[in-house]
C-alpha cells in the first residue's frame, strides 16, 4: 500500500471553482477519480483523516474554500499559492490582483500561518509587454507587500506544450535564453532576499545555487512533517518529471476544468472543452465533473498512513 498525500490539485483550481464538491468529499470520506488516460478506469480513494497525511492544495484564490478551513482540523495541510504580475490578457478568469488576490493571500496567511501559505510566482514567461524589467520591478513590488506572510517563494520558467503554443499566440511570447533566465534569477534571488523569503526553482534542470536558489519540494516532506509533528516516510513522486522533487501524492483533480483560462496553462486544452466539462459539475457527485457510468470499472486505491509516531519529534 503506499503513502497517501492528497494533491488539490495540480489539474484545476479546487479552492477557487470546486470548494463545496470538496468539503461534500471530505464529509463523505471518499473521493473517485478517472484516470486521464482511460476514461472508464476510475480510483476511489480515501480520505478518512486516519490514512490521509496530508493535503497541498494548489490556487490562485482560495476565498471559496477559506469560510470552512475549519472542517480541515483533522489533516494537515498547506497553500500552494500562485500569485504572478500578468494581467488578464494572459490570466482571464483571475480576479485583481490589488485588490482580492494580494489581501485574499495576507487574509489566508493570518488564518494557518506563513509557513504554510507558499507563494508561487510562476512561470515566468517574456512577452513584448512582461519583459525583465517588468518582472523586476513586479516581484520587488509582490514581495515587500508578502513580506511576513510567507517564508518561500517557487519559481518556474514556461514549458511550450502544443496546447500551451496556441494558447499563447499574439501574445508577442519570446523564449527566455539560459543568459536571461540567470540574470533574471540573480535579480528576484537578491529581491527576496532583502524581504526574508527563500527563493526555490519548481522542476528546472538549470542550476541556480550560485545564486541561492535550490531546487524546490512543492510536496515537501520537511513541511509536511512539521505541520503533522511527526516524521512521514515519503518517497519521491516516480510520475512527476526527473527535475521534480515532490514526494508521491495522489491528485484529486481533472483537467480541462479551471475557468481561469490562463493561456499558458499545461491542464488547459480549451475553453470549450472546460465549458462542457464544467457543466457536468455536481457539488454531489464523488467525481469532480460527471457521474460514475455503468461501462466504469471503480477500483479502490490501497494506502495507509505514512506516520510514524513512535518518533514524534517537534
Amino acid at each position: 500500500m503506499n503513502p497517501l498525500i492528497i494533491s488539490a490539485s495540480r489539474r484545476t483550481d479546487i479552492p477557487a471553482y470546486y470548494p463545496d464538491w470538496f468539503y461534500n468529499r471530505i464529509r463523505e470520506g471518499y473521493v473517485c477519480v478517472r484516470n486521464p488516460m482511460n476514461f472508464h478506469r476510475v480510483s476511489r480513494i480515501s480520505l478518512s483523516p486516519d490514512v490521509v497525511d496530508g493535503i497541498v492544495f494548489w490556487t490562485k484564490n482560495p476565498l471559496p474554500l477559506m469560510p470552512r478551513l475549519a472542517e480541515l482540523r483533522e489533516y494537515p495541510f498547506y497553500f500552494q499559492f500562485t500569485l504572478t504580475p500578468y494581467g488578464t490578457d494572459v490570466e482571464p478568469g483571475v480576479p485583481s490582483k490589488n485588490d482580492v488576490i494580494l489581501p485574499a493571500f495576507q487574509k489566508l496567511s493570518h488564518r494557518i500561518g506563513p509557513e504554510r501559505v507558499i507563494w508561487r510566482y510562476d512561470p515566468i514567461l517574456f512577452t513584448d509587454r512582461y519583459t525583465m524589467d517588468y518582472h523586476i520591478t513586479f516581484f520587488s513590488q509582490l514581495a515587500r507587500r508578502l513580506e511576513g506572510y510567507t517564508r518561500k517563494c517557487i519559481i518556474s520558467f514556461v514549458d511550450l506544450y502544443r496546447s500551451t503554443q496556441t494558447n499563447m499566440q499574439g501574445l508577442g511570447f519570446a523564449p527566455l535564453t539560459e543568459k536571461e533566465i540567470v540574470e533574471l534569477a540573480q535579480r528576484l534571488a537578491d529581491i527576496a532576499g532583502k524581504h526574508h523569503l527563500v527563493l526555490e526553482t519548481c522542476a528546472e534542470q538549470i542550476d541556480l545555487s550560485p545564486y541561492g536558489i535550490v531546487h524546490g519540494h512543492c510536496i515537501d516532506r520537511n513541511l509536511l512533517e512539521q505541520i503533522a509533528e511527526c516524521r512521514l516516510t515519503l518517497e519521491k513522486d516516480k510520475n512527476q518529471r526527473p527535475e521534480c522533487g515532490c514526494m508521491a501524492s495522489i491528485d484529486i483533480g481533472m483537467y480541462d476544468t479551471c475557468r481561469h483560462g490562463c493561456r499558458y496553462c499545461y491542464a488547459m486544452h480549451s475553453l470549450k472543452t472546460v465549458a462542457r466539462n464544467t457543466e457536468a459539475h455536481d457539488p454531489n457527485s464523488p467525481l469532480l465533473c460527471g457521474q460514475i457510468l455503468p461501462k466504469d470499472v471503480v477500483k479502490e486505491r490501497a494506502a495507509k498512513s505514512c506516520k510514524e509516531e513512535q518518533l514524534r519529534f517537534y
